[in-house]
């Protein structure tokens, strides 16, 4: 379980062919503090296990952490679209006794929302995605949605997703950054809009 407070923006090092599929090599100067393997780790919202993990030393110490993506993980999120360079939210698992400062993510990726607009306005920004009907029908205004693994508040619902708004702490500490309109992102949708959903009776 996390909560969609994102403690880094780490570095993808290396995208590679598996026995299992495919091993995502990504560098934390956070995250890889305290974990072990077999732990799990939100990375872009996706909840992934920790199969390898190196103590990085020099200049720029932290740890490289490794994790093997099954395809079927591959074709439902966006990580298709990463590069070696590119940025990705980190997230450790929420600490039983922790503060919970976004609301419950569990970390399995419902799909992807691809950005509309990405812009800034005033002193903040704004983000308009548009996302699958599959999902949007979980999204209402001032609920929650998780999009790369950020807790968001949904400004507005639109007729082809949703608006958020940014301010500029969250931008510059995600990979928000280097986002840009037409990129993809990961949504979870808000896990107590599923619960309801199913034990509400079918629609007639």
């Amino acid at each position: 379980m996390f909560t969609g407070i994102v403690e880094e923006a780490g570095l993808v090092e290396a995208i590679t062919p598996s026995e299992t599929g495919i091993r995502l090599a990504v560098r934390s100067a956070v995250c890889g503090e305290g974990t072990q393997l077999g732990d799990s780790i939100a990375v872009n919202g996706c909840c992934l296990t920790v199969v390898k993990l190196r103590a990085l030393r020099g200049k720029n110490p932290g740890h490289r952490m490794e994790f093997d993506l099954l395809q079927e993980t591959w074709k439902r999120t966006s990580f298709a679209d990463l590069l070696p360079g590119s940025r990705v939210n980190l997230e450790r698992a929420l600490a039983l006794g922790a503060r919970l400062g976004g609301h419950f993510v569990t970390g399995h990726i419902d799909g992807t929302a691809r950005i509309r607009r990405w812009e800034p306005s005033g002193k903040d920004y704004v983000l308009e995605v548009d996302v699958p009907k599959s999902i949007a029908r979980y999204l209402l205004p001032k609920g929650s949605i998780t999009l790369d693994g950020i807790s968001l508040t949904v400004a507005e619902v639109t007729s082809r997703g949703m608006i958020a708004w940014i301010i500029p702490h969250t931008r510059s500490v995600t990979a928000l950054l280097e986002r840009k309109a037409g990129d993809r992102l990961n949504i979870e949708a808000d896990l107590l809009g599923k619960y309801v959903e199913k034990l509400l009776p079918p629609r007639r």
